[in-house]
């Protein structure tokens, strides 16, 4: 099964931009995604999907590959179809990776390419939520899963609603997972969900995801123990960096 990792980077940023090429340590985001990208053994190649000239030319100056994408793109997901077919060979499946995760660890690519068979549509990470900070926050979406480990919604709120219990006892009594934005899609897939409009649900969540499953797609869920660490903001890059490099 060969598999790509693509690493969709924006220049544009509404609040951090050209976090792409911010220095962490000696080395830009994009370089250390890059790099803790490509340790996982499962992918075959690992490309950076960008709009910007800039990222461009630094990605091939540090030794990596990437192509030019249009700056249209209104998601990742519909930036990495374009990577795709701009990329020379034949790949059964497209690994997105999210590109403001400078210390993104190999593990759990690995684990979700383990689930990408050949039948497997689409597939994404969950974590167990443990903490209540995480559980009540609208910022971090949670998805719930069926017996068989496909994801059956994801929502900002905390779902499902535990009734007459109190909201303190609520990580006691059920497991609620956090939804870990790796995605990975069959390429015949991922070719039609770019085609597909907006759907309600999406619109209502402001989560793209959404709209694949609205329109009848299935999307396995990996469980993993490894968090997100993403950057947003420069607080945010204060925060990983003392977490990481101090």
């Amino acid at each position: 099964m060969q598999i790509l990792g693509i690493i969709p980077a924006r220049y544009a940023s509404t609040r951090f931009p050209a976090k792409a090429l911010v220095d962490i340590g000696g080395k830009s985001m994009i370089q250390r995604v890059y790099e803790q990208s490509s340790k996982a053994t499962q992918l075959a190649q690992v490309i950076v999907a960008t709009d910007d000239e800039r990222i461009l030319e630094h990605v091939l100056n540090f030794g990596g590959k990437a192509v030019m994408t249009s700056q249209d793109h209104h998601s990742g997901t519909d930036r990495c179809f374009e990577a795709l077919t701009k990329t020379e060979g034949e790949y059964q499946y497209v690994i997105n990776i999210q590109g403001d995760e400078p210390f993104i660890s190999p593990e759990p690519i690995d684990r979700l390419a383990q689930v990408l068979d050949g039948s497997t549509e689409l597939a994404t990470l969950v974590k167990v939520i443990d903490s209540e900070d995480i559980l009540f926050n609208v910022n971090v979406p949670k998805a719930v899963l069926n017996k068989r480990n496909e994801v059956m919604y994801f929502s900002r709120q905390t779902i499902p609603y535990l009734r007459n219990v109190e909201t303190d006892g609520w990580l006691s009594f059920h497991t609620f997972y956090k939804h870990i934005g790796i995605y990975a899609y069959r390429t015949d897939v991922l070719a039609e969900i770019t085609k597909l409009p907006v759907s309600s649900l999406e619109k209502a969540e402001a989560l793209e995801q959404l709209r694949w499953l609205e329109n009848g797609y299935s999307i396995k869920a990996v469980i993993t123990s490894d968090d997100s660490h993403g950057v947003d903001t420069p607080d945010d890059l204060d925060r990983v960096t003392k977490k990481f490099l101090q």
